[in-house]
């Protein structure tokens, strides 16, 4: 592809997009966006269409350093679809991480609440009304809007834990579900919602002291992974010939695009076995 080929698409690319703006909030992504429950958690606040364009700016962005460098544009291009995608589920990760205390903390305000004598309905809604946390406030708001709406309350819990993300927030609710269509009494409730948040509150210490221990392997690993692209850039300096090598045709089409695909895999697969260590 010739730059002024590229040129042309970006071009092509842009006019549609300013074509397309004005109906952006309008129009609905046709099926489920794969990046959709990442952008929800991580405060995504406009349309999907609007990240859509995102990623193809940084794509047109990618293509052009590549066609300026001599860098194969299809390996820059793949990477600049992939990036947004990372970055989201990064920051989403990051954010349901966090959130989890601020669950912890809405369930124990949740159990004072019917140690004082209020239903279990009233004292989730005082309970989400203290919170600070959308993420932890959500899958109970969700469930009490439902209940307001006229389902039953365990019904709305049951159908509000299907559709969380994070498997403790799922087992809290659907704990809740079963004591409201077990029909305990105040006191036997307040006594289960405190097991939820002692289950909760035990999980998060279980998590903080995995992450203690493997901090030295998970530095150690990215520290690897800076050593290969350091050492490389050490040798194509002072060797001449691996350096002449790395800069023609078979390191720009080859060598380098698959070792960085191969960094990327290996800090991804790290990070990925780490995250279902704790699950």
């Amino acid at each position: 592809m010739s730059i002024a080929m590229a040129g042309a698409l970006a071009v092509a690319l842009a006019v549609t997009c300013s074509l397309l703006a004005p109906r952006a909030r309008e129009v609905s992504l046709p099926g489920r966006h794969p990046d959709m429950h990442a952008l929800g958690d991580a405060g995504w606040p406009r349309s999907l269409w609007e990240w859509e364009g995102i990623r193809a700016v940084c794509v047109v962005v990618a293509a052009a350093l590549a066609f300026s460098v001599g860098f194969p544009p299809a390996a820059a291009m793949f990477a600049a679809v992939i990036a947004p995608s990372i970055a989201a589920r990064s920051r989403a990760q990051t954010a349901r991480r966090r959130s989890r205390l601020g669950t912890t903390r809405l369930v124990r305000a949740t159990e004072a609440g019917l140690r004082s004598g209020r239903s279990l309905a009233e004292a989730l809604r005082r309970a989400i009304d203290a919170s600070d946390d959308p993420l932890a406030r959500r899958p109970f708001a969700d469930a009490l809007r439902e209940f307001d709406l006229g389902a039953p309350l365990d019904e709305a819990l049951r159908s509000s834990a299907s559709r969380a993300q994070d498997g403790r927030v799922r087992m809290a609710v659907e704990t809740l579900a079963i004591g409201v269509a077990s029909r305990l009494p105040g006191d036997r409730a307040a006594v289960l919602v405190g097991a939820v948040a002692d289950r909760l509150a035990f999980e998060e210490r279980l998590e903080e002291e995995v992450r203690a221990r493997t901090s030295g392997l998970r530095s150690q690993v990215l520290l690897l992974a800076a050593i290969v692209p350091a050492l490389s850039m050490y040798l194509a300096l002072t060797v001449p010939s691996l350096g002449a090598t790395l800069a023609g045709p078979l390191g720009r089409t080859v060598l380098v695009p698959a070792a960085i695909a191969l960094e990327v895999i290996g800090v991804l697969a790290t990070r990925r076995a780490f995250a279902g260590r704790l699950r």
